[in-house]
């Protein structure tokens, strides 16, 4: 399995009235995870975008485990889940780095669209089959 780090500062404005991380921005926090493990891996969405796909996210969950507060760190943890069909799935692990906890864990499912006719894509395009295959994935 295949993984990337990124550490986010927790910002005021990503906080609720009692301090808290909204629940809503760790959906934000996972795509500067995916975003991290693009550059890292040569998956990246402009690239997908210049071989004429578009991956929407079809389907996310996540579970929250401890809160986390303005001024804490978290370490966004993405790892790569193998599927043999033409979609790409991550799972992911909210770790605060101040304090220690796990925060969240979560999952997104993301398909391949044809960039100008939005139709789905049944079969994996030929370039994240070669992308996987880089990786023995």
């Amino acid at each position: 399995m295949i993984a990337s780090e990124i550490d986010i500062d927790i910002r005021f404005s990503e906080t609720d009235a009692m301090g808290v991380v909204w629940h809503g921005n760790y959906l934000k926090f996972f795509e500067d995870g995916r975003e991290a493990f693009g550059k890292k891996f040569g998956l990246e969405y402009l690239d997908i975008h210049a071989k004429g796909f578009v991956t929407p996210i079809v389907k996310s969950e996540i579970d929250h485990k401890a809160p986390v507060y303005y001024g804490q760190v978290i370490r966004v943890i993405t790892r790569y889940i193998p599927t043999k069909s033409a979609k790409i799935q991550f799972e992911y692990e909210v770790i605060n780095v101040t304090t220690g906890q796990l925060c969240a864990t979560g999952k997104t499912m993301q398909v391949f669209l044809d960039r100008e006719s939005r139709e789905l894509e049944l079969i994996s395009p030929d370039f994240y089959k070669e992308w996987k295959a880089q990786y023995d994935l």
